[in-house]
């Protein structure tokens, strides 16, 4: 359970390889031990980051999770709560993808959709189910900016995330009243070993960052946040620009 002071005594990880899952992860432990499920694909670093948080004082348990090949959604979480309750699920699965292949190669495109969109959503569908019966629980939902108007540089991906983040704020309202809720936490560019090798964009951030506003709002009982907060008022304005000029941007 999320206790008085809004300290979780277990998490689970779905994609918990990222480097987000992971700084969420150390963030909690410096608060309290807790009980951390790594849900992510058979790795040296899902073996690394699993040694990491026990050391830091975690109970590691490790899940064999493929957004690529997710057949049993609902197995993987009883699977997680099976030694006790999740107080919180970070889903921290998603690929970023390479425009210039995605453009002309359709089984690309069905990959990513898979992995960014179908494998979160079906997911977050079992998250709900389970704590709904459970009676609590927080579903931490990684969108991005990209989602909310997709740019010409990464169309199929800022798709993805759209569908993505539209998917789990339906869903939060859908658990009002349950006991369960929602955050969505929409970061811009995050330097992270999935963006490494790109250009840095502007009001870029990191994975601390990125955990430090999950918990503040979990803690907080907020359905969304944008990391930094300023991307709140920057894609409003995006988002109304007349599309000739929304498209010479390389934003």
């Amino acid at each position: 359970m999320i206790d008085a002071l809004g300290s979780v005594g277990s998490l689970l990880l779905v994609g918990g390889t990222s480097d987000i899952a992971v700084a969420t992860a150390r963030r909690y432990l410096q608060e309290r031990p807790l009980r951390v499920v790594l849900a992510a694909r058979d790795t040296p670093r899902r073996a690394a980051v699993a040694e990491e948080l026990s050391g830091l004082g975690a109970t590691v348990e490790v899940l064999t999770f493929d957004a690529e090949h997710l057949d049993d959604p609902a197995g993987l979480v009883a699977a997680a709560a099976a030694n006790g309750d999740v107080d919180v699920a970070v889903v921290a699965v998603g690929q970023l993808g390479e425009q210039e292949v995605l453009t002309g190669d359709p089984a690309a495109v069905a990959t990513l959709v898979r992995v960014n969109y179908e494998a979160p959503a079906a997911i977050g569908t079992a998250l709900a189910a389970h704590m709904r019966a459970q009676g609590h629980g927080v579903i931490v939902a990684l969108s991005s900016v990209a989602g909310e108007r997709a740019r010409r540089s990464n169309y199929v991906y800022g798709s993805t995330k759209a569908g993505m983040d539209a998917f789990f704020s339906g869903l939060g309202d859908a658990l009002h009243g349950t006991g369960v809720s929602v955050l969505v936490v929409r970061p811009g560019f995050v330097r992270s070993k999935m963006t490494e090798g790109l250009a840095e964009a502007p009001l870029a951030t990191t994975p601390e960052a990125v955990a430090e506003a999950i918990v503040a709002g979990v803690r907080a009982g907020r359905h969304t946040v944008w990391v930094p907060g300023v991307f709140r008022v920057v894609m409003s304005g995006l988002r109304h620009l007349p599309r000739p000029i929304f498209r010479r941007l390389s934003i």
